[in-house]
């Protein structure tokens, strides 16, 4: 069988999807997505979904709790995993420049049904992540209208307030971020890029405001000696890796830079949705590369710089865990540049909601287009050439799941959908390599297969640092994407009908 010569249907639940075919659906022109974005955008939007929660909220929580001033060693560790991914995600999205991401990618390499799984993984990764910012996103905007006498009622709060039950401004993020998607990704990468600004800009006044305030004794010691943690609530709440071998998570020392490495991990998630717009940039096999791993080093290099910053102006032990980057200036005298750092959390968490809406609509889009999933989502706007169907409709699902959901553990499913995802990219590269060694690949990810190896060990790591229950909701949603697929996707799904002679 030639490279380009499409799997038969009976290759059931594993055949592939030709990086050909792959390329060839996207000039189908009622399914087309209009190419904008150059390798700048691809930065920016990079940037613009890693730096929020993670920087303005995680420094301190795992300082004080994990890895003292050594947090910024956490920082690079966790840096070090998403780079051997990264390196991973370019060479696909160079090589297959398909909307989708992990999606499309297992699709070219493992297989139908591990490219759904990844793909509704990936939708739940994005939704989730998308509905949790936004109320954090809501949180800092009450905290700005209280600081100046303004309040809402009570009841249009949220649940995180007592006495709240609907979050009003979650819901219109949500809401006026998807007529921002649908009305083009060009305006989406302005308003990114303006934000990102302002956002990167209050990033650099934390970091130099912050040299003047700096004492040598609050880094001392620098990694603390080792203490095991106090544990109780059940398996629930216990690490799968403790569940499984026994093994006890430590608090400072140097495994405790570890344990705060899987912490700090969900402050880097972002930088694979870069990936879901391979489709829609002008040069992917360019400019992708560059984007992911030029956000990425970006984002390592100020969380490295704010950590050590914070960290050296309050002793681990004071610091805050809600708000450690503004309580430390307020620590040392100085309010104002805590209001300024609260305007730029509120300003940033827009942009980490807009681009995960963005990686939904995408990936969804991609499983339409295949017909895993009702090709009516795979209609593009006939004048913006954006998928606009499954937009509005995840958009405004997700806004009433925001404005009814509370900051809650949920958000560590999160964490286990990126990893599963970097998992999967990695088998990928090693397996398209072995299977398509002919393919054009405009940019190679080095040391294969020992780099995806390693890239595979250390996600996996990382999941099981993650709570037993993390572990059984994520087998629950995977469960019910099972019965989907087997219900509808398979039996639609346009490459198992290529064998069955059906227009394709």
């Amino acid at each position: 069988m030639s490279t380009d010569q499409q799997p038969r249907a009976n290759d059931g639940l594993f055949r592939t999807k030709s990086v050909e075919q792959s390329i060839r659906d996207t000039e189908e022109p009622e399914h087309a997505l209009k190419k904008s974005l150059s390798a700048w955008d691809l930065t920016v939007f990079g940037v613009g979904v890693i730096i929020g929660t993670g920087i303005f909220v995680l420094t301190g929580k795992v300082a004080k709790e994990n890895a003292g001033p050594a947090t910024a060693l956490a920082f690079v560790a966790a840096g070090i995993v998403c780079a051997l991914a990264a390196l991973c995600y370019a060479e696909f999205a160079s090589t297959v420049p398909v909307a989708g991401s992990a999606y499309t990618f297992a699709y070219a390499s493992i297989g139908e049904l591990p490219a759904w799984i990844i793909g509704w993984d990936l939708v739940l990764e994005f939704a989730l992540g998308t509905a949790v910012v936004a109320v954090g996103w809501s949180g800092y905007v009450r905290s700005l209208m209280d600081n100046i006498g303004w309040h809402l009622p009570a009841s249009l709060e949220g649940p995180d307030v007592p006495g709240g039950t609907f979050d009003i401004l979650a819901f219109i993020l949500v809401l006026v971020l998807t007529v921002v998607l649908v009305l083009g990704m060009k305006l989406s990468a302005r308003i990114t890029a303006l934000v990102v600004a302002i956002k990167v800009t209050v990033v650099m006044i934390v970091i130099v405001a912050g040299l003047f305030f700096i004492v040598g004794d609050n880094y001392k010691p620098f990694i603390p000696d080792a203490v095991t943690p106090e544990t109780g609530g059940g398996w629930e709440t216990a690490p799968l890796v403790q569940l499984m071998f026994g093994y006890e998570p430590t608090n400072f020392g140097v495994m405790g830079i570890f344990t705060a490495a899987s912490v700090v991990f969900f402050a880097f998630i972002g930088f694979d949705v870069v990936a879901t717009a391979a489709e829609e940039t002008k040069l992917p096999q360019r400019d992708m590369p560059r984007g992911i791993l030029g956000s990425l080093l970006i984002c390592t290099v100020l969380y490295v710089a704010v950590a050590l910053v914070v960290t050296g102006m309050q002793h681990y032990t004071e610091l805050s865990v809600s708000a450690p980057l503004a309580d430390a200036f307020k620590a040392v005298g100085h309010p104002f540049y805590a209001g300024v750092i609260s305007f730029g959390a509120a300003i940033g968490l827009t942009t980490v909601c807009l681009i995960l809406l963005l990686g939904q609509t995408r990936v969804f889009f991609a499983m339409s287009r295949d017909g895993l999933l009702p090709r009516f989502f795979s209609i593009t706007h006939p004048k913006f050439r954006t998928p606009y169907r499954p937009t509005i409709l995840l958009g405004v699902i997700i806004a009433i799941v925001a404005g009814f959901t509370s900051i809650n553990e949920l958000a560590t499913l999160v964490n286990i959908g990126t990893l599963f995802a970097f998992v999967v990219v990695a088998a990928g590269v090693m397996v398209l390599r072995r299977t398509r060694p002919d393919l054009h690949r405009a940019f190679r990810t080095p040391w294969v297969p020992v780099l995806p190896i390693l890239s595979i060990a250390a996600s996996l790591w990382l999941m099981l640092n993650l709570p037993g229950e993390t572990w059984l909701r994520f087998a629950i949603w995977m469960i019910i994407g099972f019965v989907v697929y087997f219900l509808y996707g398979r039996r639609h799904s346009r490459l198992g009908k290529l064998g069955q002679d059906a227009k394709y």
